[in-house]
């Protein structure tokens, strides 16, 4: 099964409570190996950036087995709507 950014938009969406998810192939050939995502999810409250990544992680692990490289930015919806406005 090849992964799509719509596949990962997805489960990330369900999967951490993702409010926004951004996408993006950042492969040469866009083979889908190599992505860079940005999740708002107000399940990141309260955690550590390495918490926050772990969440996306393990929400992902059975397609990072084939993702060889994964850029990631969480943020909380206040983190977000201030990201936002600059």
């Amino acid at each position: 099964m090849a992964i799509t950014a719509d596949h990962i938009r997805n489960k990330l969406t369900t999967g951490v409570g993702a409010v926004h998810v951004e996408v993006e192939d950042t492969t040469a050939n866009r083979c889908s190996t190599s992505f860079k995502v940005l999740v708002v999810s107000p399940e990141f409250e309260g955690k550590t950036l390495l918490q926050r990544q772990r969440m996306v992680n393990g929400c992902l692990s059975e397609e990072l087995k084939d993702i060889h490289a994964f850029e990631q930015k969480t943020l909380t919806p206040e983190q977000w709507e201030k990201h936002k406005a600059q």
